[in-house]
């Protein structure tokens, strides 16, 4: 029987290796083409990884929690043929490309020519058995080598021992038997080192939740109600350490720099150490605003999505992009260039256990405000369900950070690498406000007011250009009818 070796296919976006998260599947499970076999965490985002036969899984060459390398074996497949076809490799969107044989394959999958050995692994690398994989052109010799030198002990869901419950059975029922738990509570478990299969789910049809995982990782019985975490227990966006009240337990807690958070770092310190950054701040009267926002909650076309303010921000910030397309513009420092954009692919700062990512609304300027409160929910939803993928964290323009959802009012934000300038969107409150009437006369009223920041690349955006931006942004927020005026 033939023996097929899948390698970790090359996600893009420069990235060159990724974490091993999930198996989904356990030796001697039967497969199709397509099936989702394992989930990845790179630098950008969670991947699910389609395999790209059919047949029987035969060995999971590395663990869960392992980092490897682009092109390193992670599973053998046995297809019950003799002869071995020409490798497809799973479609990550966006990064595909045209072989000779006119089938799409992912860039930098399968071996390479002329390599003679596996790629050397990074972490947990020690305990596996790496035996060196002969690259030879006979498929027979392929089948032989792979199926008397497997890489690392397979990993099968039989291993588990902290559950009280009876052993489980040698090998998993069937992939959709696996815990109910969403993607942020996997990650979770994954980080306080808790077994899935032995947390009992407290959510709608048995759903793990983060109560339950933490509740187990501190000792719970297994289907005991969660106890309530202390006030000042909860476990931090992207932290790994148990719930534990302050002062408790260890002095200290390590994190890990890696994935999101590592990639985030690095460009964050590019940015502010290469471009010039130069913030300016207003402070508008929004309620017309407001007004707007509790008008189109009533009407029967947003019904289905969600209208908050961030939603007229949005369509407001395209209207005066057109207005000041030079924000809209990147420094070419090799070309000696300012590439000025004609499209707005508007960037929304999300935050996920995972870190902080930017997800962008692609061709904003061409939505409508339907379409636009759409693709802002969907953004959302995705961001935080951990499935962002890297083609839609690419090719950003402008972006927006919403620090008024944490309660703060302004900030000084950091260009996101790529761009030129970032809005930042304060918290609404009420506020008195001096108001004048049509006659002239001044009186204080109660408001609703926030703060607007923008800062911007001073290579190629000058203090004039970002003040008049920032006015007209703010001139739409404080009535919404100028809008019809610029469009």
């Amino acid at each position: 029987m033939a023996i097929k070796m899948f390698n970790l296919p090359d996600p893009g976006e420069g990235l060159v290796e990724a974490e091993i998260v999930e198996w989904k599947v356990a030796p001697g499970d039967t497969v199709k083409v397509n099936d989702m076999v394992l989930e990845i965490e790179t630098a950008k985002s969670l991947v699910e990884l389609p395999i790209p036969w059919a047949g029987t899984v035969k060995d999971l060459l590395v663990e869960v929690g392992q980092t490897i390398d682009v092109g390193t074996p992670i599973i053998t497949i046995e297809d019950g043929t003799a002869e071995e076809p020409a490798p497809v490799a799973p479609s990550i969107p966006g990064e595909t490309a045209e072989p000779a044989g006119g089938e799409a394959i992912l860039v930098g999958y399968g071996a390479k020519a002329g390599a003679t050995a596996r790629r050397p692994r990074k972490a947990g690398a020690a305990s596996s058995a790496a035996t060196p994989v002969a690259r030879a052109a006979a498929p027979t010799e392929t089948e032989q080598v792979a199926a008397a030198a497997p890489v690392a002990e397979p990993v099968a869901p039989a291993a588990r021992v902290e559950s009280p419950a009876p052993a489980a059975p040698a090998a998993p029922v069937a992939r959709e038997g696996r815990p109910k738990a969403k993607p942020p509570v996997r990650k979770l478990a994954k980080d306080l080192g808790v077994d899935l299969w032995a947390v009992a789910g407290s959510g709608p049809e048995g759903v793990i939740t983060r109560d339950d995982v933490n509740a187990h990782a501190s000792g719970a019985v297994n289907g005991a109600a969660a106890p309530e975490a202390p006030a000042a227990g909860g476990v931090a966006a992207g932290a790994s350490a148990p719930a534990l009240p302050f002062g408790s337990g260890e002095r200290e807690t390590r994190i890990p720099i890696k994935g999101v958070r590592k990639m985030t770092a690095q460009a964050m310190v590019g940015s502010a150490f290469t471009a010039p950054h130069v913030t300016e701040w207003i402070t508008i009267d929004v309620t017309k605003t407001m007004e707007l926002v509790d008008r189109l909650k009533g009407q029967r076309e947003f019904r289905d999505v969600k209208v908050t303010p961030l939603l007229v921000l949005a369509k407001a910030l395209t209207l005066a992009i057109r207005r000041n397309p030079g924000m809209n513009a990147t420094w070419d420092d090799a070309a000696q260039e300012i590439v000025q954009k004609n499209y707005v692919n508007l960037g929304i700062a999300a935050a996920t256990p995972r870190g902080l990512i930017v997800p962008n609304i692609k061709d904003a300027h061409a939505l409508t405000m339907l379409e636009m409160a759409q693709a802002i929910g969907q953004l959302t939803a995705t961001a935080r369900e951990g499935r962002t993928q890297p083609a839609e964290m690419s090719g950003g323009t402008i972006t927006i950070t919403n620090v008024g959802v944490f309660g703060v009012d302004s900030g000084t934000p950091i260009i996101n690498p790529g761009e030129s300038a970032i809005v930042c969107f304060g918290a609404i409150r009420k506020q008195p406000w001096v108001v004048t009437d049509a006659d002239g006369n001044d009186e204080i009223a109660v408001r609703h007011v926030t703060q607007l920041a923008v800062s911007f690349d001073h290579r190629l955006i000058d203090g004039e250009l970002g003040s008049r931006f920032l006015s007209d942004l703010a001139a739409i927020l404080q009535d919404p009818a100028q809008a019809l005026v610029w469009a």
